[in-house]
């Protein structure tokens, strides 16, 4: 195949150089769309891995109906293999997929100096090391570009390319036109270590690693937390522990190195585990034990919550309060009823009230068209249900979930009124997700009593419940907290009382570095979410999420974050703050990174 745009280069073959895993994919990505292939590799017993590499990849391609068998062997008839490099000499593009050490990349571009021709491209699979200091061993280091493709190439549709200061503006166009004729999703972005998607992923799998160490939850806990708190595919440490220990540590210091970021600064467990050769699932044993190298299967260990562990539920809970008749409330109100639970809400007004019990029937409305329910569901959750305006009503509940305006004075209001009206025992639960569960606690005479009780919007369909002790929650209140999670069919997590608890503590510093590229002109808002959604798996871009939560909750939860942890890293972006000046605020203003304003035609 030959590609040309209308003034740039042709490409007709391509150099591969290394043949790993990565090397291999990247081959067999330029031989499906029609280029002849030269890989090279150090030695016989290279080539021959990297042969099988590709084998095996195609192979499974024709047994998941992908290829014919036909086409499996005219693509792998396009690949020549060798152990010379001069065997490059008419290779139009070249790509570098060896181990990641400067060293040895900057002696493979040395050596391509006087073998390619003058106007052939030499590109770097690099993912963390410097584009333009391993361009320094060229004569012509305009013609040197970072191509980052992701694990496995074939597969995955991003490919990050590096301009330096010095790549020629005729060379990032034509290899931006080249990515694309493979049929991937090229993002332009700077030499800065990490690019997009490693700096924004790692700085928040760091963050996850640093909460582990310092005991403030469980692997499992912070794992289920992202999972099902954000809709992530995999929690923090079981990515660390798929990508390689060894390989998120050598990351995760170059990143620092380079910008002297404490965020980007490795955990000092992170290098405990790689000395001790605890490198994830290669080596069948990193923040989760694994039933052998390479292996996907976690076994027990000693961090494995046994049998025992199973949380009870110490008090009787028969008759639930909620307060509050916003969206959480009617949510809270609806997963309570839908399990068998007596429900007494409180509301302001009669209007609000009704307002409840109109969303609820509306949602069951809507599950039963779905299939999702059936008109016996929704009149069996409705008669559990029962309004009032009088918090007096709550004399005889058994706990009591607080769901009104995250405002502080008037949360410790309502409580300190429901320790007067409840009874003795009573668990009083809030729905914060952003203050001090332990000021809501001194506010009553019986803090022990009260916990944290963080359920996710839409409560009806979010699984996550984060279940927040603080110092004086008595351990009976948690575990039967947490047992009634399991009742009501969420996963419960169980966190201290600090802001943004697992969820927020590392979603939103992951925004706000987004917002912090953004504002550096690094990277476009649109390549930046392509980057995290294509290349990490995210349901969302960040800024798509952003606009989503709205600006100014984003920026309020951001401070919140910065005043507790005093970090400097987690300063809000000015960017987000000009932004909710400017009443930018998301979808719901119609204007926050993005325009949604519908302009019709004059």
């Amino acid at each position: 195949m030959t590609e040309q745009g209308p003034v740039g280069r042709t490409f007709s073959t391509i150099g591969v150089v290394g043949l790993g895993t990565m090397g291999a994919g990247i081959a067999e990505v330029f031989a499906r769309n029609g280029f002849s292939v030269v890989g090279v590799e150090l030695n016989d017993e290279a080539v021959e891995r990297g042969r099988q590499h590709l084998e095996h990849s195609t192979g499974r391609a024709v047994r998941r109906g992908k290829l014919s068998e036909a086409e499996q062997a005219e693509l792998l008839g396009r690949i020549s293999f060798t152990t010379t490099m001069k065997d490059l000499h008419e290779a139009d593009f070249v790509i570098e997929a060896v181990v990641e050490s400067l060293e040895v990349k900057k002696a493979i571009f040395a050596e391509l100096e006087g073998i390619v021709a003058p106007e052939a491209i030499l590109a770097t699979n690099t993912s963390s090391l410097s584009v333009t200091e391993i361009s320094t061993a060229n004569a012509h280091p305009g013609r040197v570009i970072g191509v980052h493709f992701f694990n496995p190439a074939p597969v995955q549709n991003l490919v990050e390319i590096v301009r330096t200061v010095v790549t020629e503006p005729q060379v990032l166009e034509d290899v931006t036109r080249l990515v694309e004729g493979l049929g991937k999703n090229p993002v332009v972005c700077g030499d800065k270590a990490g690019f997009i998607a490693n700096t924004l992923l790692f700085g928040y799998l760091n963050h996850a690693v640093a909460m582990f160490e310092g005991h403030y939850a469980t692997r499992e806990d912070i794992d289920a937390a992202m999972r099902f708190g954000c809709g992530y595919p995999m929690g923090p440490l079981q990515l660390l522990d798929l990508i390689g220990l060894d390989t998120a540590y050598e990351i995760l210091e170059t990143m620092y190195r380079q910008g002297r970021d404490r965020l980007h600064a490795p955990s000092p467990i992170l290098k405990q585990m790689v000395t001790a050769g605890m490198l994830g699932r290669k080596t069948g044993r990193g923040f989760y034990t694994y039933d052998g190298p390479d292996s996907p299967v976690t076994v027990a260990d000693d961090l494995t919550p046994s049998a025992d562990d199973l949380p009870q539920l110490h008090h009787h809970i028969a008759r639930v309060g909620v307060v509050g008749t916003g969206t959480m409330a009617s949510g809270i109100v609806e997963v309570f009823a839908k399990v068998g639970y007596d429900v007494l809400f409180v509301g302001r007004s009669q209007d609000r009230v009704d307002g409840v019990l109109s969303a609820i029937t509306t949602g069951f409305d809507k599950q039963i068209q779905r299939g999702r329910a059936t008109e016996d569901d929704k009149a069996g959750a409705l008669a559990k249900i029962v309004g009032t305006v009088s918090l007096d009503d709550l004399a005889d509940v058994d706990l009591v979930v607080e769901a009104i305006a995250e405002d502080l004075t008037i949360k410790k209001t309502l409580f300190a009124n429901l320790d007067d009206i409840c009874k003795p025992g009573v668990i009083l639960a809030t729905t914060t997700s952003s203050l001090p569960v332990i000021e809501l606690a001194r506010a009553t005479g019986r803090p022990q009593d009260v916990v944290g009780m963080h359920f996710f919007n839409p409560a009806p369909v979010m699984k996550l419940v984060e279940v927040v002790s603080t110092v004086m929650t008595a351990d009976d209140v948690t575990e039967t907290t947490r047992a009634l999670c399991d009742k009501l069919g969420k996963v419960a997590v169980s966190c201290a009382d600090r802001a943004g608890f697992i969820v927020n503590a590392l979603l939103f510093p992951y925004l706000n570095d987004a917002v912090k590229m953004l504002e550096a002109h690094y990277a476009t808002a649109d390549d930046i979410d392509t980057a995290m959604k294509q290349g990490c798996a995210l349901p969302m871009g960040p800024f798509e999420l952003l606009d989503v939560v709205g600006n100014d909750v984003s920026l309020a939860i951001q401070r919140e974050l910065y005043l507790e942890f005093r970090e400097p890293g987690f300063a809000p972006a000015p960017l987000l703050e000009h932004l909710v000046t400017a009443g930018y605020l998301g979808r719901k203003t119609g204007r926050g990174f993005r325009d949604y304003t519908v302009r019709l035609p004059s």
